[in-house]
């Protein structure tokens, strides 16, 4: 997109004082845009990125935007001094054309400069009457040049990110390129791209790859697109196809079927026939085929499950990694599976817990986050769904590999419950902290518990086994008559409200119970959301819904042969895909999909609950456990009364007198920080 060179007459809305510009230094382009920095629309935003030019003129500049504005035009103004409009040396204008992001361009007509002497390129957006933005980095570049932020009313001013007011700022620099700094948007199909608001608020739209080695597709390179069947493999709106070759990091747009990209294609597929994919209908299999495919790409060579692919989802968590390895087991793609466990067993802490998320090296976690006990019950789990799938050939050596990290897990998790036997307040799915214990926790340790115990007599280890299922016997008896006395509520206080992890004492977790299965559905309509899918739980913070609670209760229905209610969530998951297919981790409240697609968890989820519509997903045994099945008035501890709860010194304070007073506060504040936030 080009431009036309005008005047060294600047905005009004520019003109002003209060900094000096930046030491020179040998850049020209800063390519990473995986955030918005700088709101560059109306009279009182503005934003700039210093460059040294290695030529002596200046063609082209451009900025990678994201708009959200139906009308108005984008102003480049070069300058020496950020401040000063009277220092410009050129500029250009376009027409923003509507709501779209990408490269863009603008072309100042070959301007005079002088090479190795700083310049500050400018930009804003008039006219406008919606969000335009200038995307860049929030982590520190390596050399990466200083980035200006105009905001009238919140700086007063121009401020250097990392500098003054913007000391904590250090290191967000903005997306741009000078010249022949970067190979071209064309190049790499990333230029400027008009695009409906709606295609705007996933970020990435989907990935493609090879396996292990993800790209995130952004919502312009979707656009018009869709994946070659059975493959990772993009055909893009024009017939072209977009792969990453073997051993890149980029990938290259090139003729349909070409020889390196058809390689891939037919591999993937090869892979895909080599399992049994889930599914009853085309539509069903073409859901199951994506998220396999794509859970494929996020598995790492040394078992490590990326959450998704992109920026603070690039971790892995035990508790996404179970699922996956468990819908990959259940696919039938064991090797895959087996590569997660031994992945989880090697990053166990020495306790018998996991850190909340680990790099994707294995070296450890990312930063100081709580670990998260309900690892202890889906690690377990999860070994306990591949047992039962492993070749018999197989099964009594990986049992003996995998043994000591089940029980390391298992005599943890039966340790940690108190005198009332649940277990203590420590974070769960949420990404946060409680000062109560809670059923995202509780849950998770019962079907561990359970499982564990039945790969105890799988191993002949007969001690362990009643040992565990004695204490999944207390666990059981805990979640009875606290959690459910209050109707099965986030935390043991009443008033904590509903919370989708209920979900989890349902199969194919725990044996289902008529007072659990009247929950998930009364549970369900408390979360439902206008979209027709429901949020994490009643106290949550934002106006989303969110895919995997919604899958939480489509898998726990298909498990339980309640295939209608299943099934139609199936439907509502494929219809809340992006266009090309990726699994989002929320939708909007405009029913559109939002934040990172593909979600691995969300995923692993719609093939697990397409796997148990076909009747595959089992349920870890009871063992002893003495809650009945088939008399819903002795499972349910409401009907009678219910002998009180000890409260132990370690648990009085938080349970009863904290938070009494603090609970809702606390939980609406925290759920607002929900996973992969910093």
């Amino acid at each position: 997109m080009r431009g036309r060179l005008l005047a060294a007459v600047a905005s009004a809305a520019l003109a002003l004082t209060g900094a000096a510009v930046p030491a020179a230094g040998a850049y020209e382009a800063q390519p990473d845009h995986t955030y918005a920095n700088v709101a560059i629309h109306g009279p009182g935003h503005a934003g700039a990125q210093s460059f040294v030019p290695r030529d002596d003129e200046l063609g082209t500049v451009a900025a990678w935007l994201v708009s959200r504005s139906t009308r108005g035009q984008v102003t480049a103004s070069v300058r020496t001094d950020v401040t000063d409009p009277a220092t410009e040396v050129g500029a250009a204008q376009v027409d923003l054309g509507g709501t779209g992001r990408g490269w863009f361009e603008l072309d100042l007509g070959g301007v005079r400069v002088t090479p190795g002497q700083e310049y500050v390129l400018v930009l804003q957006a008039t006219g406008t009457d919606g969000a335009v933005e200038w995307w860049g980095a929030r982590s520190a570049t390596v050399d990466a040049p200083p980035s200006w932020n105009y905001d009238r009313d919140h700086w007063g001013g121009w401020v250097e990110q990392g500098a003054g007011p913007a000391e904590r700022y250090a290191g967000w620099d903005l997306a741009f390129y000078v010249d022949d700094a970067h190979p071209g948007c064309a190049a790499d199909n990333s230029c400027w791209r008009h695009l409906g608001g709606e295609q705007l608020a996933v970020r990435p739209a989907g990935i493609l790859g090879t396996p292990g080695h993800p790209y995130a597709l952004s919502a312009f390179e979707a656009a018009g697109a869709r994946f070659v069947p059975g493959s990772s493999v993009l055909e893009l709106a024009d017939g072209s196809w977009l792969y990453v070759p073997e051993g890149a990091q980029a990938p290259e747009v090139v003729p349909a079927g070409h020889p390196d990209a058809l390689a891939q294609v037919e591999e993937s597929r090869a892979w895909l026939a080599s399992g049994s994919v889930p599914g009853r209908t085309e539509a069903e299999r073409a859901m199951a085929e994506r998220a396999l495919l794509d859970m494929r790409l996020l598995l790492q060579d040394n078992g490590a499950v990326a959450a998704a692919w992109h920026t603070i989802w690039r971790y892995s968590w035990p508790r996404d990694s179970a699922f996956t390895a468990v819908a990959f087991a259940r696919a039938g793609f064991p090797e895959e599976a087996l590569r997660i466990l031994r992945y989880n067993a090697s990053t166990q802490r020495p306790d018998g817990t996991w850190e909340a998320r680990t790099l994707l090296d294995g070296s450890g976690p990312p930063d100081a986050r709580a670990w998260q006990l309900d690892a202890n019950g889906w690690i377990p789990w999860a070994t306990w769904q591949y047992l039962q799938v492993a070749s018999a050939a197989d099964r009594d050596a990986i049992l003996a590999e995998l043994y000591p990290t089940v029980e390391a897990a298992a005599d943890h998790a039966a340790a940690s419950l108190d005198e009332n036997g649940i277990p203590p307040a420590r974070p769960d799915y949420w990404e946060s902290g409680y000062p109560a214990p809670n059923l995202g926790t509780a849950a998770p340790l019962l079907a561990g518990l359970r499982s564990a115990a039945a790969i105890a007599e799988l191993a002949g280890e007969e001690d362990d086994a009643d040992r565990w299922f004695v204490a999944a016997d207390r666990l059981q008896w805990g979640i009875d008559h606290s959690f459910g006395a209050i109707g099965y509520q986030r935390t043991v206080v009443d008033g904590s409200g509903k919370d989708a992890a209920v979900a989890w004492l349902a199969p194919p977790f725990n044996p289902a119970t008529p007072v659990v299965r009247a929950e998930l559905d009364t549970t369900w309509e408390a979360l439902v959301q206008d979209t027709g899918g429901v949020q994490p739980g009643e106290r949550w913070g934002d106006d989303m819904t969110w895919t995997p609670e919604t899958m939480f209760f489509a898998l726990a229905w298909a498990a339980d042969d309640q295939d209608v209610k299943a099934e139609r969530l199936v439907e509502w998951m494929d219809a809340h895909r992006t266009g090309v297919g990726a699994y989002p981790e929320k939708v909007g409240p405009d029913g559109n999909p939002a934040a990172v697609s593909t979600l691995g968890w969300t995923a692993s989820l719609t093939v697990l609950t397409l796997t148990a519509l076909d009747g595959s997903v089992p349920t870890p045994p009871a063992g002893t456990s003495t809650v009945t099945t088939d008399d819903a008035a002795a499972a349910d501890p409401r009907s009678a009364s219910s002998p009180a709860l000890a409260t132990p010194d370690s648990v009085a304070a938080p349970w009863l007198l904290v938070l009494a007073l603090a609970t809702a506060a606390v939980v609406v504040g925290f759920s607002r920080r929900r996973r992969r936030r910093p």
